[in-house]
């Protein structure tokens, strides 16, 4: 059983590190097929692909400077004795800055924010010291999600831990009570965003690189460097509660965002043999639109779909991208409204290739039509409700 446990443990930690055939068409391009060409609007695409060294100086200015800016005045306000309520509405602006900062952070990561790959790697460092996550590691984990993103044979590296419903089913009663409590918004996007900010980005992903545990030792001392100073200027208390709701903001929101980008009700899964990227691109992720305020906030990620498609665009010219090329505006389209739809769905049905509420199961269970092997899966869910 404590053996059992520690698997169980294991698993959400790594994964806190993600016929009914829907004929929706891009331009030539289906969900059900597999494509081993470009569609023809790629090359269009592909000239997005390009950086842009003033768009990339103002995005840098207009971010870092509004963050340094906002944490000045909070540590100000703070040895001031003002009100800590004033200190914690401004972490919320800072929490959403911090989030555009790992937006700069994460095009680094793909080397698009700059033409110059070495100036890449140093706001690269920079920024993941800014949001606690080590550069070559975190690019690791990432480019492993680029590569395996929407394959149900090769989930657990930089994704949301996702479950089928025949997984469920046959998963002991432990793994399935964790993996109710993982996929919880309240834990997922509290606890569970702090701790992978603070606890578990200070070590090395399995099967890191060199440089992957080179940079989470740097981030780390870094890190601690910044606290050593702090303690002797500010004092560790000022620095505490300026940095802890900031981090705590910014991660829990960027999670969301993660989150939202490939968990929906139409989503694309597929197994190995039938992945395709373009297809995982454009069924497997999300055009989250949001008002301009907060599509500013979020650095334009919500063109997800886009980004998936030609990783090696910028997030300063996604928007645009979009906008001259109508096949890409025919993504699945998520608002703000419609995303809270998503916090309900759990595990993925291969069957109807949709993801589903853990609540669906049980409607499903009590239907005489599926048989005696759902009525005896209705049972193993009312126990993992009931325990």
């Amino acid at each position: 059983m404590r053996a059992q446990k520690l698997g169980l443990l294991s698993r959400m930690i790594r994964h806190l590190t993600l016929d009914n055939t829907r004929e929706k068409h891009f331009a030539g391009i289906t969900r059900t097929e597999v494509r081993t060409t470009k569609p023809a609007w790629y090359p269009i695409v592909s000239k997005y692909a390009k950086s842009n060294l003033r768009k990339a100086v103002w995005q840098l200015f207009n971010t870092l400077g509004s963050y340094i800016v906002l944490v000045a005045l909070m540590i100000v306000i703070v040895q001031r004795g003002y009100s800590y309520w004033i200190t914690l509405t401004l972490a919320v602006l800072a929490g959403g800055i911090l989030v555009r900062v790992f937006i700069l952070f994460h095009d680094c990561c793909h080397g698009s924010f700059f033409a110059s790959r070495r100036a890449n790697t140093i706001l690269g460092y920079v920024t993941g010291i800014l949001t606690f996550t080590p550069f070559d590691d975190w690019r690791y984990a990432h480019n492993r999600h680029h590569a395996t993103s929407g394959d149900l044979d090769r989930r657990g590296v930089g994704d949301i831990w996702t479950m089928t419903t025949e997984e469920y089913f046959s998963a002991p009663r432990l793994r399935r009570i964790g993996y109710r409590t993982y996929r919880h918004p309240v834990i997922l996007f509290g606890p569970g965003a702090a701790l992978l900010f603070l606890v578990f980005q200070r070590f090395a992903k399995r099967g890191a690189t060199q440089a992957a545990r080179r940079s989470v030792l740097i981030t780390n001392l870094a890190l601690l460097v910044i606290v050593a100073v702090a303690s002797w200027t500010i004092g560790v208390q000022t620095y505490l509660l300026v940095q802890l709701p900031i981090i705590l903001i910014g991660g829990g929101v960027g999670l969301w965002l993660f989150y939202i980008q490939h968990q929906f009700e139409d989503v694309y899964w597929v197994r190995r043999e039938n992945w395709d990227s373009m297809s995982v691109a454009l069924y497997g992720s999300s055009y989250f639109k949001l008002p301009k305020i907060l599509q500013w906030f979020t650095g334009n990620i919500g063109l997800h779909h886009i980004h998936h498609v030609r990783p090696a665009i910028p997030n300063y010219n996604l928007q645009q991208c979009y906008n001259k090329v109508p096949a890409l505006q025919a993504a699945r389209t998520i608002t703000l409204k419609t995303s809270i739809r998503s916090l309900r769905l759990g595990l993925y049905d291969e069957k109807n290739r949709k993801l589903v509420s853990f609540r669906s199961l049980s409607a499903r269970a009590a239907n005489p039509a599926n048989g005696g092997a759902l009525l005896s899966a209705r049972r193993r869910l009312h126990d993992s409700m009931n325990a």
